[in-house]
């Protein structure tokens, strides 16, 4: 479905996701399932502008969807995550006849949105060299790699990538699945979130068009993109950080009552920075003030980290018997994931580290 979702809709995705969530995790659940589900649901058109096919809103109310899905599948609030950051790009860019020819479909979930910009945002903060190079004016001939993208259906993606090119202009460019000289690796065998289409690709003398840039100046519009891209990544920890207190909370009666406070507490803690993302994102201070959302990044996956130990510590022996506790070791394992998303939690403490000594 494209545009808005009713509740029975919203309701019906809510009831199969919360079945297949330990399916999609393991890689049982078919990956080609998800997208689709998503976009019936509603979700990627969250946020996108009503004129141009989406249900209105802002980046922040992508922000609270993404968080929706993820207290209930972080590997489906991946999917999303990279199908509404990819769609953001095209917000973002002034190539209209991109937008224009990808949009729709993007929305209605039949072509699969990735973003292969994790390099560029590391690329920013000087963390590591830029992966893909490029080559040649009215016609691009590109060779690299992206060692590790998720939501490249087989079914058909565009996937967004930072290119260095040899006359010292850094563009953004959208390649595509079926580009001559692009090659997609098997999935990645992840120690979880299996379903989620996560490969690598290798770029060998692909050639694309001025119509394919999304960027013609990296180095100053990745700035202004950095906070949408890494917000939306936020909503993910505060998805499953919510999940993972609901859980604690409803485990934490007779003889565990000592856990009332620290979870309220930590309730708190989770409002506040969800309240100071979402000014940050609407306010746009985040453009000028990228440590301020690194160290959200960072606080939020503490949180996370703080609240699924929460819930095994209301929860007891009883996480650790295999039916009662298979869903607590999915959000285990999925709160492991949350400090290795790129930038990583290490990379964006360099990155302060960085700031504060150049200061």
């Amino acid at each position: 479905m494209q545009g808005s979702s009713t509740k029975a809709e919203t309701k019906r995705f809510a009831d199969w996701i919360e079945t297949a969530a330990d399916a999609i995790d393991r890689g049982e659940e078919p990956s080609s399932n998800i997208l689709p589900q998503l976009a019936e649901a509603g979700y990627p058109a969250i946020g996108v502008p009503a004129a141009l096919g989406g249900s209105g809103g802002d980046v922040v109310d992508a922000v609270n969807a993404i968080a929706d899905v993820a207290s209930h599948s972080l590997a489906s609030a991946f999917v999303l995550w990279s199908q509404r950051a990819y769609i953001q790009f095209l917000l973002d860019s002034q190539n209209q006849g991109l937008r224009e020819r990808l949009l729709s479909n993007l929305l209605a979930g039949r072509l699969a949105g990735a973003t292969g910009l994790s390099n560029a945002m590391k690329f920013l903060g000087g963390l590591e060299p830029l992966q893909i190079s490029a080559t040649g004016s009215d016609t691009l001939t590109l060779n690299g790699k992206m060692p590790w993208v998720t939501n490249l259906r087989p079914e058909g993606f565009h996937v967004a990538g930072a290119v260095d090119h040899d006359d010292g202009r850094v563009l953004v460019v959208s390649f595509a699945h079926d580009d001559p000289g692009m090659t997609r690796t098997e999935d990645l065998a992840l120690m979880g979130m299996r379903s989620a289409n996560t490969a690598a690709l290798a770029i060998n003398d692909v050639q694309i068009g001025d119509d394919r840039i999304i960027s013609t100046n990296a180095r100053e519009w990745l700035p202004k993109s950095r906070p949408a891209f890494a917000g939306l990544q936020c909503g993910m920890s505060i998805g499953l950080a919510k999940r993972a207190l609901s859980e604690a909370k409803a485990c934490a009666g007779a003889g565990r009552g000592v856990l009332g406070e620290p979870l309220a507490q930590l309730s708190r803690q989770l409002d506040d920075a969800h309240a100071r993302l979402a000014a940050g994102l609407r306010s746009q201070a985040f453009v000028t003030d990228a440590s301020s959302l690194f160290e959200l990044r960072i606080e939020l996956a503490d949180i996370v980290a703080q609240a699924v130990q929460l819930e095994l510590q209301a929860s007891g022996g009883r996480a650790y018997l295999e039916e009662p506790g298979r869903a607590f070791a999915r959000r285990w394992r999925e709160a492991a994931f949350i400090p290795i998303i790129t930038p990583s939690i290490v990379q964006l403490r360099t990155a302060l580290q960085q700031r504060r000594d150049a200061a």
